[in-house]
């Protein structure tokens, strides 16, 4: 994922929500947790159905007992389209 993306989705997001931004002429679907972060990203290009084609990824953000953050990265899963 390219950097700037994954600073400008870094930040908390309403909770349970899916969020559309416009990174460097990409287009963002930012689907966010109960707690507000961002999960799921979708990259790509906006068609006229409101879904962007383009790439899926997904976040891996793993805690410990006490909230501390162990884990945090993106993984590509593919196509969305």
């Amino acid at each position: 994922m390219d950097p700037a993306i994954q600073k400008k989705i870094s930040v908390l997001f309403e909770p349970n929500s899916l969020t559309h931004l416009r990174v460097k002429e990409k287009d963002v679907a930012v689907k966010s947790d109960a707690e507000g972060n961002a999960m799921f990203a979708f990259v790509g290009k906006l068609n006229e159905d409101g879904n962007i084609k383009g790439e899926r990824y997904t976040r891996v953000l793993v805690k410990d007992k006490d909230g501390k953050i162990i884990k945090d990265h993106w993984d590509l899963k593919g196509k969305a389209s």
